[in-house]
């Protein structure tokens, strides 16, 4: 008799009610190699297919996530409480996304001449083969987009091992791409924990890894990845420093502030987290800042007005908590917040944490959450030291009027993939995004992104070349 094998579940859970949602069987190793095995099949077909026939598919994935974004939105509010405007938005952003590089990758992969003694040199830039994504739940579409679009306008397969905690999203991904009339496994979708990762990036038809995610599950990746020589990129967490200099507008910084702290209920890489300000603009900064994070309204994320919904899991909201007062007992005080509040849910309200020092959970570690550490510093140069005094790369902004002097400190002065000057720090599929130190390394979106995952060849032809 043969042994059984125990099935493993993938289980979402409302993280509003906290009631079980649905269980998934977790797919066994054999049905996952025979999907990356399908996935290379579709991969020799699909590079030799032609930019403008990927651009028709892909601009048709583009109007379903358009005439749906109702049903995305409140299936992300359902698995990880994101609040239902968002998810309309970041609905429409993955069709921009799409929309992007349907009609701006066979630009960005023309081949490239370079001029030598050969009768033709060129760069050319053919699709790797299957490349594996690890995605967070956090932008549940959107983070799959960011890479889909490139990795499949480029001539690539892609399997995603998406977050156990939205599996409905992650199949709906996969159900676009049929529906839009993509060839059978061009895109799929493995429910598989994390503890099957590894096995995936060792099987040889994986060409590549892309993974979004924690410092640790980034380490896991690159060294798996590292050891079979296979590419990876990573994105991973951040601590995003927010500058507020002595010449700022206030009402502008303060405002923009608030928006990124609170940007899916605090919980995005990106967001605004150390708001480091100069100790001139602190008493009024934080008077008003305390003005409008009283003001947001948290609640059901299916409910219109609601602005910060729960956090996606109650273990998420419980480590929240524990930085908050691990830092209020090494000296910082709780302006706002910083309780659990009564009754069902993973909710944690809008908290303010003031006279934040190094050595605190608010200032060496990411607050994954609706949480706001303000650092006081007594000049702009000690305010670069400290946005730079950390771990993390990802993005910055810096609040000032003098336009020239941010754009310098921008562009020079701070440790990060991305900055910007008087504004709240966005990804956009027209520029680059990714970061440095333990942010990661490697970059999504723009021409830069969809060349990651492309073969960077030298074409070198000796003798005559025909016209």
């Amino acid at each position: 008799m043969g042994v059984e094998r125990t099935i493993m579940t993938i289980k979402a859970v409302n993280p509003t009610t906290g009631d079980t949602i649905k269980e998934y069987a977790e797919m066994p190793p054999e049905e996952i190699r025979d999907i990356i095995e399908q996935s290379h099949q579709a991969f020799l077909g699909w590079r030799r297919t032609g930019f403008a026939d990927r651009a028709k598919l892909m601009k048709k994935a583009a109007q379903i996530l358009r005439d749906k974004s109702e049903d995305y939105a409140r299936l992300m509010a359902q698995e990880m409480g994101k609040p239902i405007t968002g998810g309309r938005g970041e609905a429409e952003k993955c069709a921009w996304g799409c929309d992007y590089y349907a009609d701006n990758a066979e630009r960005f992969l023309q081949p490239e001449i370079a001029e030598t003694d050969a009768g033709k040199s060129f760069v050319a830039f053919p699709p790797q083969g299957v490349i594996l994504a690890v995605m967070p739940w956090n932008f549940p579409f959107w983070q799959v987009f960011r890479f889909a679009a490139p990795a499949l306008m480029a001539g690539n397969t892609a399997v995603l091992k998406h977050a156990s905690n939205v599996p409905a999203c992650a199949l709906a991904i996969e159900d676009i791409f049929r529906e839009a009339d993509f060839p059978a496994n061009i895109f799929r979708t493995l429910l598989v924990g994390s503890e099957g990762v590894e096995a995936i990036i060792e099987n040889p038809l994986v060409k590549a890894v892309t993974l979004t995610g924690s410092i640790d599950a980034g380490r896991a990746v690159a060294r798996k990845a590292g050891g079979m020589i296979k590419k990876t990129v990573l994105e991973l967490g951040g601590s995003d420093p927010y500058l507020i200099l002595d010449d700022a507008d206030l009402e502008t910084a303060v405002r923009t502030c608030v928006a990124s702290r609170l940007t899916n209920s605090g919980q995005s890489c990106i967001a605004a987290k150390r708001f480091i300000v100069v100790e001139s603009q602190r008493e009024q900064f934080e008077r008003l800042f305390e003005e409008q994070m009283r003001a947001v309204k948290t609640g059901d994320p299916l409910e219109e007005d609601t602005a910060v919904g729960p956090l996606a899991r109650h273990d998420l909201r419980d480590e929240l908590h524990r930085q908050v007062l691990e830092s209020i007992e090494k000296g910082a005080k709780c302006l706002l917040g910083g309780k659990i509040p009564e009754g069902r849910g993973a909710f944690y309200p809008p908290t303010i944490l003031t006279n934040v020092k190094k050595g605190m959970p608010a200032y060496d570690e990411e607050l994954f959450g609706p949480v706001a550490a303000i650092i006081s510093v007594k000049d702009e140069e000690e305010a670069i030291r400290v946005a730079n005094d950390s771990r993390f790369g990802l993005g910055a902004a810096i609040f000032t009027r003098d336009v020239a002097k941010g754009e310098r400190i921008a562009a020079n002065e701070i440790e990060a993939g991305c900055c910007f000057v008087n504004a709240q720090v966005k990804s956009d599929p027209r520029l680059p995004f990714g970061g440095m130190k333990e942010s990661g390394y490697g970059r999504e979106l723009s021409h830069y992104g969809i060349k990651e995952f492309v073969n960077i060849k030298t074409v070198s032809v000796k003798g005559v070349v025909s016209p």
